[in-house]
Parts: C-alpha cells; structure tokens; sequence
C-alpha cells in the first residue's frame, strides 16, 4: 500500500499529524519537517504533489524544485502542480489573471504563470511532458507532469 509523506514546516506538520490521529490515520503516513528547497525529499514516490507552492517563486526556483520532485519519482512517476493558470493573453480568466498582479506585488519574482510556462519548467526539470487540467468550477488547475 502507498503512504503519502507531508513535506512542510514543523508547526503545519503538526497540525497535519493531529488531524491524521483524529481521524485514525497516524500510522498512514509520515512527515519530512523542513524547508523544500533544502531537504533532502526521499525517493522512489509515485506521485509529487506541489499544491500552490511555485507562484511564489521566479522560474529558475520553479525548476529547481521541480527537478528535486522529478529526482524523488520513480521511473513513470508524475508531479502535480495546483496553481491559478492563465491564458497566454495573461489578461484571461479574470480570477487567474487577478492572482498574477497579487503575486507581483506581494512576493519578489512570483507570479501565475501560464501552461506554456509551467510545461517549460518542467521540461527544463527533465519531465517528458505535461498536461493541463482546469479544475472547474474552481479557478485553479493542475498540471500533471510525467517522468
């Protein structure tokens, strides 16, 4: 049986835990405390899962990451972003499109990045290819990125 492990801070991995023993699941999974960009991930996942993470962040960081997510998969594995996706024109949808100038001018290089963008990222990280998803009715998407 697969058992995921939480990557995060200390402080959201103990909550994480606690909802997990509320729940019965303690045992089913297991944590990595810690920052992203510096610990060592493990390996040999089937899936990654980077949930509202690299809007944060410039695309050279992105791809950094990803290439650390891409070296933890075992071989067909695939790494799942979620992230407001906008249209190539960066002005559609609204929501996406929104989220693009509070990334501007709350972080200092991030940004919602288009398909286009994240597929090159992850291209650039070794991944084979990428998908889009939207997750309607929300105004997010993943991108599913395969090794």
């Amino acid at each position: 049986m697969s058992q995921p492990t939480a990557l995060d801070w200390g402080k959201v991995l103990r909550i994480a835990s606690e909802n997990a023993a509320a729940r019965g699941l303690a045992d089913r999974h297991t944590t990595i405390v810690g920052d992203a960009f510096e610990v060592d991930f493990g390996g040999s996942y089937d899936l990654v899962l980077l949930t509202n993470f690299l809007h944060h962040f410039d695309p050279l960081t992105c791809e950094s990451l990803l290439a650390k997510a891409h070296a933890a998969l075992k071989e067909g594995g695939r790494a799942v972003t979620l992230e407001f996706v906008p249209n190539d024109d960066r002005i559609s949808p609204p929501t996406p499109a929104l989220f693009a100038m509070t990334m501007l001018v709350t972080t200092p290089s991030g940004d919602a990045y288009t398909f286009g963008e994240l597929e090159a990222m992850a291209a650039a990280a070794g991944f084979s290819r990428s998908e889009l998803h939207p997750l309607e009715p929300t105004f997010q998407s993943g991108v599913i990125s395969y090794k």
